[in-house]
């Protein structure tokens, strides 16, 4: 999972892009960078390790302005944290320059490198999206776009994808419109983005969703729309509602806040705890859940936790020690709340469980008496091949265990998931239509035959 932005047409580009990006930055903290194209045609890029204010605060673009740019904040599914692996990734070919920015994960990244490396490419990074550069290189096509649909012939997976091809801005997203994408004007400029609070930040004005299977071609005059990929089902991401997405934004044309409060409200529906006093979230993702379960429960909701806002999101850290540590520095409990109470602790996914039960041993280290967790989310129990780190279903608690044994490995008194078809018909324009292969193994395409293929990179 990445955040991607592109602004074509604006003096300003360069520093719209990077703006963009820090609202962008809860989908990737491993990484950032800027491609931007000046005047003359010639594209330059800064890219650095950690947040975007790690090296790309303000005025670290003074030098490469320019009225064309893409941006990129990673967060590798698979892919190691090198400077390499940082996007977006610029190249020179033949007909000049290349700068791409993925979001997503390309399940047969592995036998497309395999055919490119047969024909003589040299790859420099270990990330998936380098495929789809050198494919734009070898492709015959004219025009930018033909280019782009030619490079995406063949390949499966989740993409969203920025590429900068000459003074074209390209944006596409796969036929199956796994992962988010907007786009925007400003004073007569483009601006393409994976969520709306990117164009919010950037005072861009919302136009519409990029289609599934669409690809844009934003020229120095229009914006052309073509649809070249072969139609496919629609299956979005569920967890971007559950988890992923600020809850600021709309994403799939619905309201994430929303679409949060009624998984909130479905959950206590289905999942009542009798007896509880409060109910509290695990913030900062699951508040608009923990609030909408208050709401139906008519149980007040309280801020029992407190979470430190100087440290990244636990969930998409690249390894398990850095999980860890995370945890440990991330959250305190207020005693004052806790103490003698029987609570209710409300989270958006419970993944490997490490998160979960350091929590549930403050919680209770704080005095409270029973604690009952409640899921917004069905238990994962699979992998998922699209762009979120779950590449193992050793890692997965609920895959292991029953929720039973769940409840016992966490310590806790009672817990409670979210169905499947609750789920489903809590998010805008559920219950059709939406990814949910984590939770019920439904794949919309072929796992991998060796899922540890993909292990030599994910752009993001």
């Amino acid at each position: 999972m990445c955040g991607i932005v592109g602004v074509r047409g604006h003096p300003q580009a360069a520093e719209l892009t990077r703006l963009g990006l820090y609202s962008l930055q809860h989908r990737g903290q491993e990484s950032a960078g800027v491609v931007v194209v000046d005047d003359t045609g010639r594209a330059r890029a800064k890219r650095v390790l950690g947040l975007i204010s790690d090296g790309l605060d303000e005025g670290a673009l003074t030098e490469i302005a320019g009225r064309m740019a893409i941006g990129h904040t990673r967060y590798s599914t698979t892919g190691s944290t090198t400077i390499e692996n940082a996007q977006p990734a610029l190249a020179q070919f033949r007909g000049g320059h290349i700068a791409l920015a993925h979001n997503g994960n390309l399940t047969n990244a592995s036998e497309l490198r395999i055919a490119l490396e047969d024909r003589g490419s040299i790859f420099s990074s270990t990330m998936d999206s380098e495929v789809l550069v050198h494919r734009l290189a070898i492709s015959s096509a004219e025009q930018p776009a033909d280019k782009l649909a030619d490079a995406l012939d063949g390949v499966e997976g989740a993409y969203c994808l920025l590429v900068v091809l000459g003074d074209t801005l390209l944006a596409a997203r796969d036929p199956r419109g796994w992962r988010p994408l907007v786009i925007g004007t400003l004073d007569g400029a483009s601006v393409v983005a994976s969520e709306t609070c990117a164009l919010d930040i950037m005072g861009a004005r919302y136009e519409r969703e990029v289609q599934p299977g669409e690809i844009l071609a934003i020229g120095p005059s229009e914006v052309r729309s073509t649809f070249p990929l072969p139609r496919r089902a629609l299956h979005r991401c569920v967890f971007e509602h559950v988890y992923f997405s600020r809850p600021d934004s709309i994403v799939f044309g619905g309201s994430v806040e929303a679409a949060r409060r009624a998984l909130g409200r479905q959950l206590a529906r289905e999942c009542p705890a009798p007896g509880a006093e409060l109910v509290f979230s695990v913030p900062d993702s699951s508040n608009s859940a923990a609030l909408g379960f208050a709401q139906e429960s008519g149980l007040p909701f309280e801020f029992a936790l407190i979470r430190n806002h100087y440290v990244g999101r636990t969930f998409i850290q690249p390894t398990q020690a850095g999980r860890d540590a995370k945890v440990k520095v991330k959250y305190n409990a207020v005693r004052e709340l806790l103490d003698g109470k029987s609570v209710v602790m409300v989270d958006d996914s419970i993944v490997r469980g490490t998160t979960t039960r350091g929590l549930v041993t403050m919680v209770r280290a704080a005095g409270a008496r029973e604690v009952h967790m409640r899921v917004s989310s069905a238990p994962i129990t699979g992998p998922c091949y699209y762009g979120i780190d779950t590449p193992n279903r050793e890692e997965l608690i609920a895959a292991n265990l029953t929720v039973d044994q769940i409840a016992a490995d966490l310590g806790v008194d009672s817990l409670g998931y979210l169905s499947l078809d609750g789920m489903l018909a809590s998010v805008p324009g559920g219950p059709a239509g939406f990814c949910h292969a984590c939770f019920s193994g439904d794949y919309p395409t072929p796992p991998p035959t060796d899922p540890d293929k993909l292990r030599f990179g994910c752009g993001c």
